[in-house]
């Protein structure tokens, strides 16, 4: 046990360890007692537990080794208030105390990963796609609420609401959380693939905060993508999609400037681009796309190494792009597709063409209150000189940004189309 410390000291600590250890103490207390909500329940019982020990009795050696064992005993003490679960507690009991303090990182599986082997838990046939999507990135992910509903595009009531539907589904259809079999996996892939590219896309851009960037949940998407590319190496989408957070995930250094702001992609210094990595990610893009049509993921990847590949912004081939975006918009339409799109058009064609295009989209509910769209518009009708337009358009977006340095970014786009309406 580490020394004793202040009960401010011990709830950052469990603050953090409980972000870092969230998904697979879910993962292995699902997989042991077959119940979501009695492992929510107990883990954060857990959580409880520690804020009252760890100031009086110091940190654990291995502090998420010490939440496992607590939620376990606490779920064991729920189970055993009911009489027609006597035997399986004392089966559960017998397993504890034969159980040394592991990990949860540490436990054995037939299965590589222990929060993967949940993803595919929860990707069940029994419940509509979105909410086996929303359901993972919530209570296995570790995303709140408004996060995960941005990965949705709805608001954070909807989503809300349909966590708590999936939820109700599961108890009263008794939809078991059992592993799936190996020939079950691929019908169950997509579900999973979206999960881990929602999760590096809130590392990517951030929903809320004072930073831009999560690198640990893009790292951790990254991880289980590897994994599951080594269990599926047959599987193009599984390396599409690896591919696309490599390439992606290799600027990342070059996306906020010293003081933390945002730096868009044609200011960036691509010394700073993560070489090693962008070389990973064009070999298995080239991987992705052979075999057979390509995939969404694989395509997405494409636009990405086209990025990566160019010398410059100035050099970036813009009509292999499009290309590119009309493939995936007849694959996966959707709005953020069409937005990219349309934003491609708009360095390939000028921006009145692309300008069209988005104001096709306006009357597009899921992109109302998406700041990304709010912000290319207002980028567009700036360069068309536009300026009344585009302040009101920028105000928006200001209004919808998530992060600190987004709304600073806009904040100076503003003032410098104010200078530019002073002038006139």
């Amino acid at each position: 046990m580490a020394d004793d410390f202040s009960s401010t000291e011990a709830s950052s600590l469990v603050d953090t360890v409980f972000r870092e250890e969230h998904g697979r103490l879910l993962a292995s207390l699902v997989s042991q007692f077959g119940d979501l909500d009695l492992a929510e329940e107990v883990a954060s019982e857990a959580v409880e537990a520690a804020l009252t020990h760890w100031p009086r009795q110091g940190v654990p050696d291995r502090p998420g080794a010490w939440l496992l064992t607590t939620a376990r005993r606490k779920a064991v003490d729920r189970l055993r208030r009911d009489r027609v679960l006597a035997l399986r507690v004392a089966v559960l009991q017998a397993e504890l105390e034969r159980t040394e303090l592991v990990a949860p990182s540490s436990e054995v599986s037939d299965f590589p990963d222990d929060r993967l082997q949940l993803f595919f838990t929860c990707a069940h046939p029994a419940l509509p796609a979105e909410a086996r999507g929303a359901l993972t990135l919530r209570c296995l992910a570790g995303l709140t609420t408004p996060e995960v509903a941005r990965a949705f595009l709805v608001p954070a009531a909807t989503m809300a609401q349909r966590i708590v539907r999936a939820k109700k589904k599961i108890r009263e259809a008794r939809i078991p959380f059992r592993v799936p079999a190996s020939d079950e996996l691929p019908a169950r892939l997509p579900g999973v693939l979206q999960v881990i590219y929602s999760i590096f896309t809130e590392g990517y851009v951030a929903s809320s905060g004072a930073t831009l960037q999560r690198l640990d949940l893009a790292d951790e998407a990254i991880r289980l993508a590897w994994i599951l590319h080594r269990l599926m190496p047959a599987e193009r989408e599984v390396t599409g999609l690896l591919a696309l957070m490599l390439l992606i995930h290799a600027r990342r250094d070059a996306r906020t400037g010293p003081s933390g702001e945002l730096v868009l992609l044609q200011d960036q210094d691509r010394n700073l681009w993560d070489r090693e990595l962008i070389d990973d990610g064009q070999r298995l893009v080239a991987r992705s796309l052979s075999g057979g049509p390509a995939g969404p993921y694989g395509v997405q990847a494409a636009i990405a190494a086209l990025h990566n590949g160019a010398d410059d912004f100035a050099t970036t081939d813009w009509p292999q792009i499009v290309a590119l975006y009309d493939v995936l918009l007849a694959l996966e339409p959707s709005p953020v597709v069409a937005l990219n799109h349309a934003v491609a058009i708009a360095m390939r064609d000028g921006p009145e063409a692309g300008l069209r295009l988005l104001d096709e989209l306006a009357a597009e509910p899921r992109l109302r209150d998406y700041h990304p769209y709010a912000a290319a518009r207002a980028d567009l009708l700036a360069t068309l000189g536009r300026l009344a337009e585009a302040e009101t358009a920028y105000r928006l977006a200001l209004r919808l940004a998530g992060t600190e340095p987004e709304r600073d970014h806009i904040t100076r786009r503003l003032s410098a189309l104010r200078t530019q309406m002073d002038d006139r």
